[in-house]
């Protein structure tokens, strides 16, 4: 995210995994996948739920970060993913990550994989058009904190005041 949030959503596990199986019923019915990419971290969860409803057992990683606890920062592909999957072009491949925010990070995996199919969980405004399956959009100024991010404490009222 470039600028400052100015709103949040917060995720729990149970909502994640709702969105996840949402995401898994979409993808059921566009195209029989052979091979799941997850972009790690954050979409190790979501293709571990995707991989167990789709009854796919071949999962390959790419490791790309470019975010820290509050901001995204620059990209670095630490992980790159087999020659194998490159040499197909990403037929049959289906990429999954749990948020598209500004659409770098599946700007890259575009250029790896041409041919995949690329779906999220979460899709921003900016890079919405760059997956190919989404279960939910956020504003571009939504920051989402998702359950491997919280722990339980006092939420403070939305209007602000603690009455």
């Amino acid at each position: 995210m470039s600028a400052a949030p100015q709103k949040i959503f917060p995720v729990s596990w149970e909502q994640f995994h709702r969105d996840a199986r949402a995401l898994a019923w979409r993808l059921n019915s566009i195209e029989q996948f052979t091979t799941i990419v997850c972009v790690t971290r954050g979409g190790l969860v979501p293709a571990a739920i995707v991989a167990r409803e789709l009854n796919l057992r071949v999962i390959e990683t790419v490791c790309i970060a470019s975010y820290d606890e509050t901001k995204q920062g620059a990209l670095k592909v630490l992980k790159g993913v087999s020659p194998e999957l490159l040499a197909t072009q990403g037929a049959g491949i289906l990429v999954v990550d749990d948020l598209v925010d500004t659409g770098s990070t599946a700007k890259v995996l575009r250029e790896m994989l041409p041919k995949a199919h690329m779906a999220t969980v979460y899709a921003k405004p900016l890079g919405r058009a760059l997956v190919d399956t989404f279960i939910t959009e956020v504003s571009q100024d939504t920051w989402i904190y998702f359950p491997w991010d919280l722990e339980l404490s006092y939420a403070k009222p939305i209007a602000g005041k603690d009455e």
